[in-house]
């Protein structure tokens, strides 16, 4: 066998015949998250302080491009400070070169614009001076609004105590959007909705049937001169019931980091209910609550619920009914859901609408449970059975409705058809669920447990008056 034989090499010296390959620079990119520090300051002395408290934003990524990621930057660092008096924003950007490798450069400046609009100022000498020139901001905004008290059941005003926030200098200030210079302030804590509030976005501040509840702290400086100092917030929308009623809706609810878990959110939440009674609204709501948040509200629900004596007794038949034994394995468990005279008894007195009612009554039920140990197997069933009907139906289990597998140009494994037949009535709806009873049960349970979890943890908090 010949050896194969190898090309002539070109000529070294021949210019013509020398070829060159070259490779564009990899564009440097870099996650806002990664790059972006930002630090919440009451003065100027935080500034730069190591000591400077660093807030943790939902998501960053989301301002910045459509996959989150900033281009062009070698050694990029972005440091925000948010002055909490006057919400005013500087950005120090620093980084060691820019280059073009093919996605541009991010326009940073208009980037951060965009989530912090006319806050964010020019300088860092001009930011410092918002500190002094801005110190009176929130007092002279909130001097126009109306000074809320909490109050106990009784209609006196509340006192605190050991386990709870200490408001001797906290009021929460009531203003109507529109008639009052609270559009403005709102306008200033735009960019922390964006960045706190997961989904946030501005209400409109045009519509004055939006209220602004402004969580309020009075400090008073080395000097003595008393300056407010703002701590939370909610944003409530007052919509008309008919006839002659109207219901109100928390849309946004803010404690600001430095503040969060020390009482002020349950406070914020007491007195709106407060509010909710003493003007005879149909019902208090809050729109899309995230878990902590819901968890807070039904601990606060749930402790007004165990003083408010005309459901007293229709919890003691319902605990006493469960007591006698292996309810699980029952049918009918009818008897444990509140009858609506205490459901429509609630939602006039407290405020409590029907869904948040029944959220709270499960915990109403366990509380009752003495030992709850005991029990457990037969409250445990009676939730399964909840579980089980919110959905599926009322009907989920029983002769009446049948599971029947489908066509399905979606996937096969995933598709069904319920058919219900009732006095010669026949429903039929397709949904996508699997088909597997084994695998749905699971499912189910799962959501059972993270209820039941869910349960015991407000139980406990109740009990121990550490909400």
């Amino acid at each position: 066998m010949g050896q194969k034989k190898q090309p002539a090499a070109a000529p070294i010296g021949d210019p013509k015949k020398r070829r060159r390959v070259g490779f564009s620079a990899i564009d440097a990119e870099i996650e806002a998250k990664d790059c972006i520090k930002i630090y919440l300051v009451s003065s100027k002395e935080e500034v730069d302080a190591s000591s400077s408290f660093c807030i943790d934003p939902v998501d960053l990524n989301s301002f910045f491009g459509e996959d989150g990621k900033i281009y062009g930057y070698e050694g990029l660092k972005i440091t925000i400070w948010v002055n909490s008096v006057s919400f005013h924003a500087y950005a120090d950007i620093t980084y060691e070169s820019t280059s073009d490798g093919g996605k541009g450069i991010t326009d940073l400046k208009t980037d951060l614009q965009n989530i912090f609009a006319a806050t964010l100022v020019e300088s860092k000498d001009e930011f410092l001076q918002t500190f002094s020139t801005q110190r009176n901001f929130i007092r002279s905004i909130v001097s126009g609004g109306q000074v809320l008290q909490q109050k106990t059941s009784n209609g006196h005003v509340a006192s605190s105590d050991s386990n709870s926030v200490a408001t001797s200098n906290v009021e929460v200030v009531r203003m109507v959007i529109g008639d009052t210079e609270a559009g403005p302030l709102y306008g200033q804590l735009i960019p922390l909705v964006f960045l706190l509030v997961d989904g946030g976005s501005p209400i409109d501040v045009t519509d004055p049937c939006w209220e602004l509840y402004l969580l309020i702290q009075k400090k008073i400086d080395h000097q003595g001169e008393e300056h407010s100092l703002l701590l939370g917030f909610a944003a409530a929308y007052r919509f008309y019931h008919y006839p002659d009623s109207s219901r109100l809706r928390i849309s946004q609810i803010l404690v600001l980091p430095p503040y969060q878990h020390k009482g002020y959110g349950r406070y914020l939440l007491e007195v709106l209910y407060d509010v909710a009674v003493s003007e005879d609204v149909f019902d208090l709501t809050i729109e899309e609550p995230l878990d902590y948040l819901q968890h807070v509200r039904t601990c606060v629900d749930v402790q007004r619920l165990l003083i408010f004596e005309p459901i007293q007794q229709t919890v003691n038949e319902a605990v006493s009914h469960l007591k006698q034994g292996k309810l699980s394995k029952k049918t009918q468990i009818h008897r444990l859901v509140p009858p609506r005279s205490a459901i429509e008894d609630v939602q006039k007195s407290l405020k409590i609408n029907k869904k948040q009612f029944l959220q709270c009554w499960e915990v109403l039920i366990y509380l009752g449970l003495s030992p709850a140990d005991k029990y457990m197997d037969d409250f445990v069933g009676i939730i399964l059975n909840r579980v089980r009907e919110d959905i599926l139906g009322k009907d989920s289990g029983t002769s009446g409705k049948q599971v029947i597998p489908v066509e399905s140009d979606y996937d096969q494994e995933m598709s069904f058809a319920m058919i219900r037949s009732q006095d010669g009535e026949v429903a039929c709806t397709v949904q996508i669920m699997d088909e597997s009873q084994a695998n749905q049960e699971e499912q189910l349970q799962k959501l059972v447990d993270e209820r039941v979890k869910e349960i015991k943890l407000v139980a406990e908090k109740v009990s121990s008056h550490s909400v």
